[in-house]
């Protein structure tokens, strides 16, 4: 199966108090820091999700076409790279006009990850 790689995000910046992590539920792999959530306003599958701009640790699965609750877009499901555990998704391509800030971006749901204080 080969090395598995994990990303640990950083404890502390310059003695200012750490972020919290958010983690795989299941195997509680670094997944994102809380301050990088750009927005808490989201829905996934299992309730309240959260959107970001840069996520560690994650496999992508293939391009998909899904009717989300503000139209269509081109998806790709994020799974855990260590557990495989399927965590949220990414826009690949936001179809009307006013999606379009979405592009790129990651959603985590809430109800996947384990918020760690550090």
């Amino acid at each position: 199966m080969g090395l598995l790689f994990v990303e640990v995000l950083p404890r502390h910046r310059d003695g200012a108090p750490a972020a919290a992590v958010l983690k795989c539920r299941r195997c509680r792999v670094d997944a994102a820091s809380a301050d990088a959530i750009l927005s808490r306003d989201f829905r996934g599958r299992s309730g309240r999700a959260y959107l970001f701009d840069h996520v560690v640790n994650i496999s992508l699965g293939p391009n998909e076409d899904r009717y989300l609750m503000t139209g269509l877009h081109t998806v790709k499901d994020i799974y855990c790279s260590c557990c495989q555990q399927l965590l949220g998704w990414r826009y690949e391509k936001a179809y009307e006009e006013s999606e379009k800030y979405k592009e790129g971006k990651f959603i985590l749901e809430k109800a996947k990850m384990w918020k760690e204080a550090r």
